[in-house]
């Protein structure tokens, strides 16, 4: 176990002391993988495509069988997918090569001082939301719990959305239950690049417990209210 130990330690901190510190080695691996992670994502979304329309096919927000009138994947859906693919690009491009920094901090250019904590710690604006939540809650072991749940209670959805009709088009409930998620969501983002100071603090826990009940609570029981409306619209058509 030492030896596995002394490895992790110098796969994460770039040294073998007992008692870690981060340094230039540390973030220099942390850069790396960064640098990786986005190459498995595009790998592990690649085979994804490949095991999906060459097995069961893609679905459609009606949950109509589409085995009724199908239409090839090449060359429908693959211009149909260059055309979002391509607005992406042409987005990204205008942020790498005219805004860079925009959505950065200017503290991330500050070298790196393992002696001295930053005086605010912005992520990367992705991250916003998730540091919200770890930072809304004082104790660090549930704050980096409730940062992961954040992340892994997406999995629940197949569990609470207790809907009989795939997709929200026809759903008007589940629509407003959505862009009140969306928005407590960006509400999060700004929230995490604030000072963590009074009323931060507050709206940001305020946020998260939102963020948590809309998964938990708000699906299962707007499905369960659309389910009933939509068994009472059906039962007076039939009287």
């Amino acid at each position: 176990m030492s030896v596995v130990r002394v490895f992790n330690l110098y796969i994460k901190y770039g040294n073998y002391q007992h008692k870690c510190s981060v340094n230039n080695a540390t973030l220099n691996r942390f850069f790396a993988l960064h640098f990786v992670l986005p190459f498995v994502l595009a790998a592990l979304a690649l085979m994804h495509l490949i095991a999906l329309h060459d097995s069961v096919g893609s679905g459609n927000p009606l949950g109509v069988s589409g085995n009724y009138d199908r239409l090839p994947f090449a060359p429908y859906f693959i211009f149909k997918d260059l055309v979002t693919i391509f607005i992406f690009i042409f987005v990204l491009s205008v942020f790498v090569f005219f805004m860079p920094n925009v959505l950065g901090d200017c503290e991330n250019y500050i070298m790196a001082n393992p002696m001295q904590t930053p005086p605010a710690i912005v992520p990367e604006w992705y991250l916003l939301p998730f540091y919200a939540i770890l930072r809304s809650i004082p104790n660090k072991l549930l704050g980096v719990i409730a940062m992961f749940s954040a992340i892994l209670i997406l999995l629940a959805m197949p569990f609470t959305d207790l809907s009989r009709s795939r997709g929200i088009q026809f759903r008007p409930l589940s629509k407003i239950v959505f862009y009140v998620f969306v928005s407590n969501f960006l509400i999060l983002m700004v929230l995490g690049a604030k000072h963590v100071e009074s009323p931060f603090i507050e709206f940001g826990q305020i946020s998260t417990v939102i963020f948590f009940l809309h998964f938990l609570v708000f699906v299962p029981l707007v499905s369960l209210l659309e389910n009933s409306l939509i068994e009472l619209a059906n039962f007076d058509k039939k009287n």
